[in-house]
């Protein structure tokens, strides 16, 4: 008894941290699509220096860190949990597995951490100053660092922008699964709205993933 609601008690909080990081990926996205919508690198820069100095953001990100540390290592331990329950896998499969991309979460989970691994180092760590140098710009008259000048110069690499590009198509595919799987982890099945949440799943995983891939599309093929 115990076991089985240790399992469901991860499979909760791997939902709840999975929806804390999808409403990050928001955030995220509403900030990055200054890139395309403004004529300059201005607004971003701004939005930056706010996100870079901001307090509450600055000790809020930490939060978010433990929220995928969090979701990460109970994803790792659910799926050795199921592997060693059972190694021969399942002979009537849930109906939370029939979608392809649910038989893989654990392998587009590991691909995601590489790839947030090398955004960290590309990104964080160098607007912490910990590797690398960034140029300072000015923005109606106040210096602040040109991150703009960081992301355009990385998406222009050709290896870089389609290694992005790859890691976004995955994210796609398992936000489309982790979305109606959140739910039905929390309990939230019903004959009525369920058909709703997982065409609504599709359609988040689907917008996420485009919206962010024209980011990197934009500036290598027009700036």
């Amino acid at each position: 008894m115990s076991i089985s609601y240790s399992s469901v008690t991860k499979k909760i909080w791997m939902s709840l941290m999975g929806f804390f990081l999808m409403t990050f990926l928001i955030v995220h996205l509403s900030i990055n699509l200054l890139l395309v919508i403004s004529p300059t690198t201005d607004l971003f820069n701004e939005a930056s220096h706010f996100m870079g100095t901001n307090p509450f953001i600055q000790a809020f990100q930490w939060i978010l860190f433990a929220g995928f540390i969090v979701h990460i290592i109970i994803g790792v331990v659910l799926q050795i949990e199921n592997w060693m329950a059972r190694p021969k896998g399942y002979r009537v499969k849930a109906g939370s597995e029939d979608s392809f991309f649910s038989k893989y979460m654990i392998h587009t989970g590991v691909i995601i951490f590489i790839f947030l691994i090398i955004h960290f180092v590309n990104f964080f760590l160098v607007a912490k100053g910990v590797i690398g140098e960034i140029p300072e710009t000015m923005v109606d008259g106040k210096p602040m660092d040109d991150m703009g000048s960081v992301v355009i110069a990385l998406f222009q690499l050709p290896y870089y922008m389609v290694g992005y590009l790859v890691a976004l198509l995955i994210l796609g595919f398992h936000l489309d699964h982790g979305f109606q799987s959140a739910f039905q982890s929390l309990g939230l099945n019903h004959p009525t709205y369920t058909p709703f949440i997982k065409g609504f799943g599709h359609f988040f995983a689907v917008i996420i993933a485009a919206a962010f891939m024209i980011i990197p599309l934009f500036i290598y093929f027009s700036k």
